[in-house]
């Protein structure tokens, strides 16, 4: 009997990333291969990609090294959306032996024979994006607590800053019914709470998809999944939406949420800029008004809810006011956090070939006085539920003396470690506020066991 062949995996990216990553490693899995730790070394390596910023593209060519450090003479695999957008160049990464695009990663053992390594450059398999039309399902699997699922996939929109249409090809989506499925197998294996992913959450249901060879029909939006997922996986407490664009939030969706039984009062609704000329710069769907009127929405219907925000600094353009006049905007929104991005040229984008380019170290000056804006938002959205009690879903901590969890409204609590209480849904009350400003702090005795 063959020895097993071992398997590593590295995820560069998003947490849709992260649900892919999962599923190549079951289906390596499932085919007799033996999934280890990156670090420990292996046969294979797998690498997933991202392409979101130049950092991550660099970061490829470091992973790579690190492998071959960690076993030289092992079969290097890299795939994801750095992969469809440049694959030539990556196949020049000395130690690179396969390269796959969007359309070939999840057939990935049809491209593995017998890990002989590339004699000179790796080889290539990325295909037209234009002809990806699959989709694949996925979610991530870690601790059994928290678990990513993946129901869209690709994008329509036409930004001027993002290479994901380029990378993941149009929009498509799973069905309903096949979604409901994955979750239920979710759940009865022992995960509390799912996190919907996709590249453009929102516009669910719209495109067609090749489903195990069978063409999906237009049959939902947004809106029909989530109620099929409150109403049918009843096992399952708890569902977060990871983002959804503004344009896409509509009331309808805010309002199901705000009576949901499962789905999280916790919204991650990106912006990219407060400056409406911006705005038409980026090719973005909506206006600040838009954003200040769904966020209003949120908080009329659920006032302890939590909003994430995505901002880009540094767009071609973006003058010393139009950053301001953006900082302002979200001093004064009801927001609770930020996500804040340097704006870094990328290759076949609008934008890279826009006039009036900012410098790099005012777009990090930029960057640096956002983050700022998020520290204060976050602590005071923490602080102004210091005092209550809500429901916090308890995960392990690195640290063996507490364990830690989130609340309904996603904020990180903290607390001295009790037995039998990880992966359960209890009430906490929030006491006090870290130093630092990152977790609240309690010290309240929990019963173990689900609530």
């Amino acid at each position: 009997m063959a020895t097993p062949r071992s398997v590593a995996f590295h995820t560069l990216g998003c947490k849709l990333n992260y649900s892919e990553t999962s599923a190549l490693t079951r289906l390596f899995e499932d085919n007799g291969y033996w999934p280890v730790p990156f670090e420990q070394g292996a046969d294979i390596f797998v690498i997933n990609t991202c392409s979101v910023t130049e950092q991550a593209d660099k970061e490829c060519k470091k992973i790579v090294r690190r492998a071959l450090r960690r076993q030289p003479g092992a079969f290097v695999v890299v795939t994801g959306c750095y992969a469809q957008l440049k694959p030539a160049e990556i196949a020049e990464i000395p130690g690179v032996d396969l390269v796959l695009g969007a359309g070939e990663k999840f057939r990935m053992l049809e491209y593995i024979d017998d890990l002989s390594k590339a004699p000179g450059k790796g080889m290539v398999h990325a295909g037209e994006v234009r002809d990806v039309n699959t989709f694949s399902a996925s979610f991530s699997f870690g601790d059994r607590t928290r678990t990513f699922l993946k129901v869209q996939d690709g994008c329509d929109y036409k930004c001027a800053f993002c290479t994901i249409p380029m990378a993941r090809g149009s929009s498509r989506s799973d069905t309903v019914e096949n979604a409901v499925a994955n979750a239920r197998d979710i759940a009865a294996q022992g995960a509390r709470e799912i996190v919907l992913t996709g590249v453009n959450l929102g516009d669910f249901g719209n495109g067609t998809a090749v489903i195990e060879g069978e063409r999906a029909k237009k049959e939902a939006l947004f809106i029909d999944l989530i109620e099929a997922f409150d109403r049918e996986v009843t096992e399952l407490p708890r569902f977060r939406i990871s983002s959804i664009e503004p344009n896409l939030l509509t009331e309808e969706i805010i309002a199901f949420v705000a009576e949901s039984r499962a789905f999280m009062p916790h919204f991650h609704v990106p912006l990219q800029s407060g400056n409406d000329k911006q705005l038409r710069d980026m090719r973005r769907r909506y206006r600040r008004d838009l954003y200040a009127a769904r966020v209003a929405a949120i908080k009329k219907q659920m006032p302890h809810a939590c909003i994430g925000c995505d901002v880009i600094v540094g767009f071609p353009g973006e003058s010393e006011a139009d950053f301001l006049e953006t900082y302002r905007f979200l001093q004064n929104l009801d927001i609770s956090y930020l996500h804040v991005f340097t704006y870094s040229e990328r290759a076949n984008t609008v934008a890279a070939e826009l006039p009036d380019p900012v410098p790099v170290e005012e777009r990090r000056r930029r960057n640096q006085a956002l983050r700022g804006l998020s520290e204060m938002k976050r602590r005071a959205f923490y602080q102004q539920h210091l005092g209550t009690t809500r429901p916090v879903l308890f995960e392990q901590h690195k640290n063996p003396e507490l364990i830690s969890g989130f609340t309904d409204n996603y904020i990180k609590i903290e607390m001295p470690a009790t037995q039998g209480v990880v992966n359960s849904i209890a009430p906490v009350l929030l006491e006090n506020l870290s130093t630092d400003g990152e977790v609240v702090l309690t010290s309240c005795e929990i019963m173990s066991g689900n609530f």
